[in-house]
């Protein structure tokens, strides 16, 4: 007797309406309605960016911990990071360092600081992880992570020895950096930070001019942090011994620059080491489909979304992948590994109305892609 087909549900949340798990339960319901007997695994997917943490807190068995720390301003926030099993963790660097902890009139990158994520870092560490994954992305901060460095316990010093406190302003004023101070703990550990940008950290493509004006900066003050960043940037240089200006070091306002530099991080892949976590090559062993999704599907789903990650993974194991999006522009590129992508948008509608019939509207959608793959069964049976 043949046996019943198996699938694997690796899908983002779509922001703001279901989350990975509502995906995995109405993709679920209508497999079981057309395939008697089937099984299926739920993987919350995530490509570094917000909901990285919870999904990887749900996918492998770990806890999220919370923490009292500095918003980008210096204001007290309770921030939350992943603790997985075999001493790993993974921070998204914008629970604490994030731009929606700010508010619009709030946003100034000449006041804030990265420090509240150094902190997290910190009470990792603590907790006894050793392999600590920083997620960069949706920062408020553009001070090259020298609020980071300093709460791991770097001193930031001016020209007349004063310590500075490692906000965007100081990069202009930073003349040296004392590392004598760097917590013990980080000699111990390995960094990954996940990286899905290439920006340098200087000049017209660097952190400065490319995120500043997002995070608040006019013109003159995104010139300024850039002369700033070139100050820090040679600081750096002549501590270590080595250049840091290099792609992927302005992500998260340069953040990417003082992981390479303090933590001797490693750039990865957000998605792929999402994947990486969860074994997720493993869990497609005999499975006979994957179903994978997003928001909305755009020219930039074939570059480091959950989507191209899943379906290069699926690949790479010869297992077919399909999307299920809750939109799709007409831009929306060829996803390698990919063959084919539902949306479940079912007529022309506002976005609004869309957004509140989200869950009837992707239950549709599963309901369609699962009586396809039924008559495809029964046509080639």
């Amino acid at each position: 007797m043949k046996r019943a087909p198996r699938f694997v549900f690796a899908s983002d949340s779509l922001k703001g309406t279901l989350s990975s798990a509502d995906t995995a339960r109405l993709l679920g319901a209508a497999a079981e309605r057309h395939f008697p007997g089937c099984s299926w695994t739920a993987v919350p997917m995530a490509d570094g960016g917000e909901g990285t943490v919870d999904a990887l807190v749900a996918a492998c068995g770990g806890e999220k911990v919370g923490a009292l720390v500095a918003d980008p301003l210096g204001r007290p926030v309770e921030a939350s990071y992943a603790l997985l099993p075999g001493g790993r963790a993974v921070i998204e660097m914008a629970a604490a360092s994030g731009l929606p902890l700010l508010a619009p009139e709030e946003r100034d990158p000449l006041a804030t600081s990265t420090y509240g994520t150094g902190q997290l870092v910190s009470d990792a560490l603590a907790h006894g992880a050793r392999d600590v994954t920083i997620a960069l992305g949706g920062s408020a901060t553009n001070d090259g992570g020298m609020g980071l460095a300093r709460a791991l316990g770097a001193r930031l010093l001016d020209a007349d020895g004063q310590e500075l406190a490692g906000r965007g302003s100081d990069l202009e004023r930073v003349a040296s950096v004392d590392l004598s101070g760097l917590s013990p703990a980080l000699a111990g550990a390995r960094f990954r930070m996940m990286c899905d940008v290439d920006n340098p950290l200087v000049g017209p493509e660097g952190a400065s001019f490319v995120f500043g004006p997002q995070k608040g900066a006019s013109p003159e003050v995104v010139r300024r942090l850039d002369d700033g960043m070139r100050n820090w940037a040679r600081v750096l240089e002549e501590t270590l011994g080595r250049g840091f200006d290099v792609p992927g070091a302005g992500a998260a306002g340069g953040l990417g620059a003082a992981c390479l530099a303090l933590l001797d991080a490693e750039a990865v892949s957000g998605v792929a080491r999402v994947l990486e976590l969860t074994g997720f090559d493993a869990l497609l062993a005999d499975t006979d489909l994957c179903v994978t999704g997003e928001g909305h599907a755009d020219a930039q789903t074939a570059r480091g979304k959950v989507v191209s990650g899943v379906a290069a993974a699926c690949a790479r194991r010869r297992v077919p992948c399909v999307a299920v999006v809750g939109g799709m522009s007409a831009d929306a590129a060829e996803v390698p590994g990919l063959s084919a992508m539902v949306p479940t948008a079912i007529d022309a509608m506002p976005l609004e109305e869309a957004l509140g019939h989200a869950e009837e509207l992707y239950a549709l959608a599963a309901e369609r892609l699962f009586s396809l793959l039924e008559l495809g069964v029964s046509l080639t049976g």
